[in-house]
């Protein structure tokens, strides 16, 4: 059976992890800081640190450091004076975790090469909005989705955008290519005059910034236009 324990509040403020935690951020605690966090309390004789450092310092030659929690047994870890089944078995559970996220693949992202492959994306997150949203879109240089922002909503036919916000937000992202959608809840997704000016403006700073815009879709229901086609991109702006 496990001893009785220090409390949090009986711990030095040295020793106080959760407190770092708060002030400094999870990744500033050493592992003997974050092993505490888990296990949460110690016993009579010793803080949930100086617990956690003992499972640390094991076996140094067969378990260096935090290999312990893929590498030791329920029964080898009981052996430490503080550490019972339901800690033993803690401690294993994190090890295991561990095993299973380093073999977690992450998903693929999603790759936007046409106006097809946007629209495909995003018509159901905007055909049903009663209001205006410009969503900006961030590649990668394999034309993958980094990251996306909504710059701006709005009223019907009331959105507005800064290009500045739209390239200093691409730039902290490190895209190297970028793409609109916003929608017309009309329905309708024809381009007004102030759509088309607002890529005109888009289009001309990509290519002074060598961050093209791909496209700008518009999107109505179960419609789009790509403002690609319609203003020639690649020709002339």
């Amino acid at each position: 059976m496990e001893h009785e324990h220090l409390t949090q509040k009986e711990y030095p403020v040295s020793e106080r992890p959760y407190e770092k935690a708060q002030s400094q951020g999870i990744e500033a605690l050493s592992d003997g800081e974050l092993l505490a966090v888990i296990l949460r309390t110690g016993t009579r004789h010793q803080t949930a640190l100086e617990l956690a450092r003992r499972v640390l310092n094991l076996d140094e030659k067969k378990h260096p450091g935090l290999l312990i929690l893929r590498q030791a047994t329920a029964e080898e870890l009981r052996q430490i004076d503080g550490i019972g089944t339901v800690k033993a078995i803690q401690l294993l559970a994190i090890g295991e975790l561990a095993r299973r996220m380093s073999k977690t693949a992450r998903p693929e992202l999603p790759v936007m090469r046409s106006a097809q492959d946007i629209a495909r994306y995003y018509m159901e997150d905007f055909r049903h909005l009663g209001y205006e949203q410009l969503l900006l879109g961030m590649l990668d240089h394999k034309g993958r989705l980094i990251g996306e922002s909504i710059m701006s909503r709005g009223k019907v036919n009331a959105t507005f955008v800064s290009v500045r916000e739209l390239f200093l937000t691409a730039l902290r992202r490190g895209a190297v290519q970028i793409f609109l959608v916003h929608n017309h809840p009309s329905g309708d997704p024809a381009p007004s005059d102030e759509d088309i000016a607002m890529t005109r403006r888009a289009a001309e700073a990509g290519r002074i910034l060598d961050i093209p815009l791909a496209d700008h879709l518009i999107i109505g229901d179960l419609r789009y236009t790509s403002l690609r086609d319609v203003m020639n991109f690649s020709e002339d702006i």
